[in-house]
């Protein structure tokens, strides 16, 4: 099943525990901006969906719904770290072999 991105905005952003004021001025538009969104009035640009992938941690092939993979920015992480989040995705992707 395909998500509209009004759908995808609105999910990612109750996920995230934000309201459309606070994700609004998260990255730099109205409420009602977002709120348009939302509703499907309107869509955000290239340089919103930019934004947006950044503020929830997603690609925007995701916002657009072309991938429906999650993605983990782990950059932040340890080397060893990073290794031992690699280790946890390959043994659940082993349980479902």
């Amino acid at each position: 099943m395909i998500i509209s991105i009004d759908e995808r905005i609105k999910e990612l952003r109750n996920k995230s525990g934000l309201t459309q004021k606070q994700l609004a001025k998260r990255i730099g538009v109205t409420r009602t901006t977002v709120n348009s969104w939302e509703m499907a009035l309107s869509a955000p640009s290239c340089n919103y969906l930019a934004e947006l992938s950044k503020a929830f941690g997603v690609s925007t092939d995701y916002l657009l719904s072309l991938d429906d993979g999650i993605r983990i920015d782990i950059t932040d992480l340890s080397e060893r770290e990073q290794e031992m989040v690699m280790q946890l995705v390959d043994y659940f992707k082993s349980l479902k072999e």
